[in-house]
């Protein structure tokens, strides 16, 4: 094996291991568009081992560019012996139902509702994109020309949701180097030498005027990124305490917060910011947070905030942040991802060998998949009961708390898996008797939770 591919794809594999982005239990969906970053993806996951399904979307925005682009990921699943489904979408209709919004948002929101689906139908574990170190310099570049937060200096990161970047520690010449040496072509968009679009005109212009002004200034720019999101887990864990302390369901004590905090826009945006208000609106509520009767309305209309008497109510709520939330519906098809990282996969009981990982890992008979069963994680309720895994008698589950020493913040912070309603599994704590392994199993499926919970 060439050098080249061999240092590639050992650094590859300790990047996707240590931070934990995929395993071998279940299929990875790959975002293929042919060009050298995504050709690059699918071949190094292909050769690690998992097993990658490819998925191509075709916007025909291009014309026969478009279709030419489509031929050569046909021949790039061919060459590896890859699935590969390709969506044809029409962008123009797209746009016509959703007035103002731009043609790369278009894309953008077809191409990831999509892959939504293809992660259930395919009982796919994650969707990896071939982003890499320039991508993750330029879109820095883009929110700080836009005037964004520490969230968005930081939001390329290698794990967003479902979506997984295992190449974002290489530069476009180690990619394209990569695949050279494994004698694999790609194709180039026509459209990246244009600068009509702001990326095309730092890539092509603002990058290398500053690394011939300021030479390694992309490295130099991507250590500070790396410093920020240092920075951004513990501002993270800063505002998460001042939610607890101002929020009360889904109401917010606006007029104790603007009191109180040095720097309440700031807080209040980052309450906000996910449920899509803007920073001027942030500056509107806390001028008028002793007032009754203003109505805000989020940029996609989905939340409106009431304000009255100095307490701020979110009506409409369908897009509160997962942690406001007492319980999440989760599917078991393919891996838990919010609002807490549990791997899932499935296997045939004659794989089954106990690992001794305790009740961080559960073993469930695939029965319990079949039927219209609705499955959820959410917190602890008083009176909750399960049955753990050897007992025929249920136990409160606030017992099994004080037996494992848990904090008041630790139970208010646990989740719990339910079935129909039924706890099935204390994640990290205790597992549950309800469709334990036995004689008649033939499949099983196995949880394991990756993100403690504090």
């Amino acid at each position: 094996m060439p050098s080249i591919v061999k240092d590639f794809e050992s650094r590859a594999e300790a990047f996707i291991g240590t931070g934990r982005l995929l395993h071998t239990g279940a299929p990875v969906l790959v975002a293929l568009s042919g060009g050298a970053d995504s050709v690059a993806l699918l071949a190094l996951l292909t050769r690690l081992g998992y097993d990658c399904r490819a998925a191509h979307c075709n916007f025909h925005l291009r014309g026969e560019e478009s279709m030419r682009d489509m031929r050569h990921c046909q021949a790039v699943c061919e060459a590896l012996d890859v699935d590969l489904y390709v969506r044809d979408f029409d962008v123009a209709a797209r746009r016509a139902s959703n007035p103002g919004e731009s043609v790369e948002m278009a894309c953008r929101e077809l191409r990831y509702a999509w892959f939504a689906d293809l992660l259930d139908r395919e009982g796919a574990q994650a969707v990896a994109v071939g982003h890499h170190r320039e991508d993750r310099a330029e879109t820095f570049m883009l929110n700080l020309m836009r005037g964004a937060g520490i969230a968005g200096l930081t939001s390329m990161r290698a794990r967003n949701g479902s979506v997984v970047r295992p190449l974002l520690i290489f530069s476009r010449e180690e990619i394209e180097q990569y695949i050279a040496t494994l004698g694999l072509d790609y194709v180039t968009d026509s459209s990246n030498a244009s600068d009509a679009h702001r990326r095309n005109r730092l890539r092509n212009n603002i990058f290398p005027a500053l690394e011939d002004a300021f030479p390694g200034a992309t490295d130099s720019l991507l250590r500070s990124m790396g410093h920020l999101e240092s920075a951004r887990a513990i501002f993270m864990e800063a505002i998460e305490g001042k939610r607890q302390k101002y929020f009360s369901g889904n109401s917010i004590c606006l007029a104790d917060l603007a009191r109180t905090e040095s720097v309440a826009s700031t807080v209040l945006y980052e309450f906000l910011r996910p449920l899509r208000f803007t920073y001027t609106q942030i500056l509107d509520m806390l001028a008028s947070c002793d007032a009754s009767g203003a109505t805000f309305r989020s940029t996609d209309g989905a939340v409106v905030a009431e304000l009255s008497r100095g307490i701020l109510e979110l009506v409409d709520s369908s897009r509160l942040n997962l942690d406001q939330r007492d319980s999440y519906p989760v599917n078991l098809l393919h891996d838990i991802i919010e609002p807490v990282h549990i791997s899932v996969s499935r296997h045939a009981i004659g794989e089954f060998q106990p690992e001794g990982l305790g009740p961080d890992v559960a073993y469930l008979d695939a029965a319990a998949l079949l039927g219209d069963a609705r499955w959820e994680l959410r917190h602890y309720r008083r009176g909750d009961r399960i049955v753990p895994f050897g007992a025929h008698k249920s136990k409160l589950v606030s017992d099994l708390f004080a037996g494992a020493h848990y904090s008041a913040s630790q139970k208010r912070s646990a989740w719990i898996l339910t079935r129909n309603g039924e706890i099935m599994w204390l994640p990290g704590l205790r597992n549950s008797a309800h469709f334990a392994l036995g004689p008649d199993s033939r499949h099983y499926i196995r949880l394991q939770l990756l993100e403690i919970p504090n």
